[in-house]
């Protein structure tokens, strides 16, 4: 993953939602060209963002102990909508609620809010699929661990 857009998971419910943040800043790449004096994070950046945190509740709720891993793999962005653009300095509050549910997909639904206010909304569905690498399953357990640091269990990750 070139871009990995979430900084931490704060909250974790298997089967029902996961919370998260994403930290704007200039160090993002991105922002130097999008656009010039007016730098704002591209909506499409806010969707995989949103979209990492989906993945990881699907893995987090779908996977068991003992079997191989399945990974999510976005198939799908439906309904997604704009309110304001996410900038420099800005905390973006990621929230990802499980919808409906059918073998082998799993439909999310998405918010971002920046201080409350809403950011974008959406709708994203996933596949489950055994993916036969071992540094695919070894950079998501990497990545969150990172993301859940300071989450006090993580008998959940896959």
């Amino acid at each position: 993953m070139r871009y990995i857009l979430l900084d931490r998971v704060t909250e974790i419910l298997p089967g029902l939602l996961a919370r998260g943040l994403k930290a704007v800043t200039l160090t993002d790449d991105v922002l130097h060209d999008h656009f010039p004096d007016y730098p704002v994070l591209p909506g499409a950046l806010l969707i995989e963002a949103a979209a990492q945190l989906s993945g990881f509740l699907i893995e987090a709720t779908e996977n068991r102990p003992g079997e191989p891993p399945r990974r999510a793999l976005l198939v799908q962005v439906d309904k997604a909508k704009f309110y304001r653009p996410a900038q420099p300095g800005d905390s973006v509050e990621l929230l990802a609620e499980i919808g409906q549910t059918m073998d082998g997909a799993s439909k999310i639904n998405v918010e971002a809010t920046i201080r409350g206010e809403r950011c974008m909304k959406g709708s994203l569905t996933f596949m489950l699929r055994h993916i036969e690498s071992e540094r695919v399953h070894e950079q998501r357990r990497y990545l969150y661990a990172l993301w859940t640091r300071d989450l006090p269990e993580k008998t959940w990750i896959p």
